[in-house]
């Protein structure tokens, strides 16, 4: 069924009103014509005519009206208006039909889209460059563990999953638990050395005893395995989260030259090398509290400290700032018998969170910040932070040197209140980076090493 809608021919004149006339006049102010063009049909004039006008009209009119110069001038434009119509209908090309998966599909993909817009955001030095390299490094990425070993002594496992060293056993856990493991060592990118330092520790063992231990593993690997050789160590890797693990590794020169070494304590006077080593974070798992955040209203303290003078910047800490009443600055850590879970609860009620470095540069006390939504305030004149070539630190915590602990109050004053939202909702979108599950998620702390550790092995040249 063709439908020709509404056809006015306004310019011809009018005629007077007889009754010849009526299917012309008519047809002048409205034609609305439904046509149906059967198979092998031929329309004649009269039929045409008919279809138009209408029976009675038709019978009406005269023959010689129908041959007039107004009836043919009528006939032509119809049959002009059916002939296009027949062409456009004839050639035009159909419209793709789109399947309802297909349209699923394409919702699916739009809102993953707008997913990965939330999550990688500008907390990252390149969000873009960072969502690219993380998705390659989930396919292809793949790890080799040397099998030697004793389980039951220093090797192969961690030593436990809690405690401010948990982040070597948490690694040593995942890193067999993950995608990222071959038993394959030709398509191996790394090589991890899975000595745990740790556990040495827990055993008693002394330090030169250790630095012995780490010597004889490692030659031991040379020796029987041809991988070490082919770079000089340069695509092996070790993790230790403890400061002696730092040091038993002294007594072999390549191993802290060329390997990478992941560990929890970042100083550059124990040798640490950013473009090659990884600072991994300090956590102290589990935590005691859930994650705080959005919270904003709750934090009526300006800054938070509480701990060891076992530094020289916590010295002058505690010593400028212990009797302010806006700083709550406490001199010693604080006693479980002043009430239960007292010391989380204070990073609750404050909007900055004071992390100086103590023995070392490196604190759980930071990863307890971010945990409990508490802006960190760094404070060294050089510590390497975890993730720090991936995540824009100043986007959710406050840096500054060990010389101004003396201006400290007015430089957390003079944060305005946007720019303390700005870091607060900012620091609980990195929440996920700085926490270890098992088995290992997207994102956490463990893919944030793996990271790290896949964009290092690529400077390697063979």
């Amino acid at each position: 069924m063709y439908v020709i809608e509404s056809i006015c021919f306004c310019s011809l004149p009018r005629t007077p009103k007889s009754s010849s006339a009526r299917p012309s006049s008519r047809f002048c102010h409205s034609l609305t014509t439904f046509v149906r063009i059967l198979p092998r049909q031929r329309l004649s004039y009269a039929n045409l005519m008919q279809m138009t006008f209408g029976k009675q009209a038709l019978q009406q009119s005269s023959p010689s009206g129908l041959f007039s110069l107004r009836g043919s001038l009528l006939f032509l434009a119809v049959l002009t208006l059916l002939s296009f119509t027949y062409l456009s209908l004839k050639y035009t090309t159909p419209a793709p039909q789109v399947s309802v998966a297909k349209l699923v599909d394409a919702r699916i993909n739009e809102a993953e889209e707008e997913r990965d817009e939330v999550q990688f955001t500008d907390i990252y030095h390149s969000p873009h460059v960072f969502k690219l390299n993380y998705a390659e490094m989930e396919k292809k990425f793949k790890v080799y563990i040397y099998p030697d070993g004793d389980p039951n002594t220093f090797y192969q496992t961690p030593r436990k999953l809690t405690g401010k060293y948990a982040s070597e056993g948490y690694f040593f856990q995942n890193i067999r638990e993950s995608r990222f493991r071959t038993d394959d060592p030709d398509q191996a990118h790394l090589f991890f050395i899975p000595i745990s330092c740790h556990k040495m520790r827990g055993k008693g063992t002394s330090y030169d005893n250790m630095t012995i231990i780490v010597q004889n593993y490692v030659e031991d690997l040379i020796s029987k395995y041809p991988y070490w050789n082919r770079t000089l160590g340069a695509d092996h890797f070790f993790v230790t989260c403890h400061d002696v693990g730092v040091r038993a590794t002294e007594g072999l020169p390549l191993l802290v030259k060329n390997s990478i070494r992941a560990v929890c304590s970042p100083s550059y006077d124990v040798g640490f090398i950013p473009h090659k080593d990884v600072a991994l974070p300090q956590v102290l798992q589990p935590f005691a509290l859930p994650a705080g955040g959005n919270d904003i209203e709750n934090r009526t303290t300006l800054g938070f400290w509480a701990g060891h003078r076992n530094s020289k910047i916590r010295v002058i800490l505690a010593r400028v700032w212990e009797n302010d009443t806006e700083l709550d600055i406490s001199n010693n850590r604080i006693s479980r018998a002043t009430g239960h879970l007292v010391y989380q609860n204070r990073f609750y009620r404050s909007k900055f969170c004071i992390c100086p470095g103590g023995s070392q540069v490196n604190s759980a006390r930071i990863a307890d910040s971010i945990h409990y939504g508490c802006i960190p305030v760094i404070l060294s004149n050089y510590y390497d932070l975890p993730f720090n070539d991936i995540l824009d630190w100043r986007k959710f915590c406050v840096i500054l040197k060990e010389s101004d602990v003396y201006q400290l109050k007015q430089i957390l004053k003079d944060i305005s209140y946007e720019d303390f939202v700005k870091l607060h909702k900012n620091l609980v979108k990195v929440q996920k980076h700085f926490q270890w599950n098992s088995p290992p998620v997207q994102l956490d702390a463990f893919h944030m090493v793996m990271y790290d550790l896949w964009l290092r092995h690529h400077t390697i040249k063979y």
